[in-house]
C-alpha cells in the first residue's frame, strides 16, 4: 500500500471510511491527488498523518467547499490516530464552524478533558456552497488561524509537545479539495 505525502513535512492522506492510501505527487506545497483519486482520498470524514508532527514554522492548509445546506464542520489537530468514534485523548486544536449561530469556535482536549470553547471572531468567514481556505500556522506559543487570507484569531498551545500533534481530522458538512 502506497502513501500520499508531500516531500517536505507532508500530510499522509488517509480516508477513514475506505482506509485507502495513495502515491505521492512529489509536490512540497499543497497536496492534490489526481482528479480520479480526489473523491476517494479526500472523502469526509477524513484523517491524515502529519509527517514529523507539528513544530514552529509549519503550517497546515485545508481548502474545500462548504456544503449547500451546512450545519457544521470541524478541523482538528490531534495526538494519535485512534480509529474509534470518540476523540483522541489529546486534541491540540479543534476548529468548529457552526452555521446556525454563525460561530467559528476553537477548543482543545488535554489529558482527556475539553477546555472551554473560545468563540470571539470578527466575522463568520464561511458561506454555504462557497470555497474556503483555512491556514493553521504553528508558532512557538500558539497557532495562528487564517481563513481566505485574513487572520481571524490566535489559539495558545494547550498541548505543549508539538511533535506529538501528528494527525489532521476533518468532518462535517464540507468537501475537501486540497490539503497541504
Amino acid at each position: 500500500m502506497a502513501v500520499q505525502a508531500a516531500e517536505n513535512d507532508g500530510i499522509v492522506l488517509k480516508n477513514v471510511e475506505e482506509d485507502h492510501l495513495n502515491d505521492s505527487l512529489g509536490n512540497p506545497g499543497l497536496i492534490s491527488p489526481d482528479k480520479e483519486d480526489l473523491s476517494r482520498l479526500l472523502t469526509v470524514p477524513f484523517s491524515g498523518r502529519i509527517r514529523g508532527g507539528m513544530r514552529p514554522g509549519k503550517k497546515i492548509i485545508v481548502m474545500g467547499i462548504v456544503d449547500l445546506e451546512p450545519e457544521s464542520f470541524d478541523v482538528s489537530l490531534t495526538c494519535g490516530r485512534s480509529e474509534k468514534e470518540e476523540p483522541p485523548y489529546d486534541v491540540a486544536l479543534k476548529l468548529s464552524a457552526r452555521f446556525t449561530d454563525r460561530q467559528f469556535l476553537r477548543s482543545a482536549r488535554v489529558s482527556g478533558k475539553w477546555t472551554e470553547e473560545e468563540a470571539s471572531t470578527v466575522y463568520f468567514p464561511f458561506i454555504p456552497d462557497q470555497p474556503f481556505r483555512i491556514e493553521i500556522h504553528c508558532e512557538h506559543q500558539r497557532f495562528r488561524i487564517f481563513v481566505d487570507g485574513h487572520q481571524l484569531f490566535d489559539f495558545y498551545h494547550k498541548v505543549k509537545s508539538l511533535t506529538s500533534i501528528d494527525t489532521v481530522r476533518i468532518q462535517g458538512d464540507l468537501q475537501i479539495t486540497k490539503l497541504g
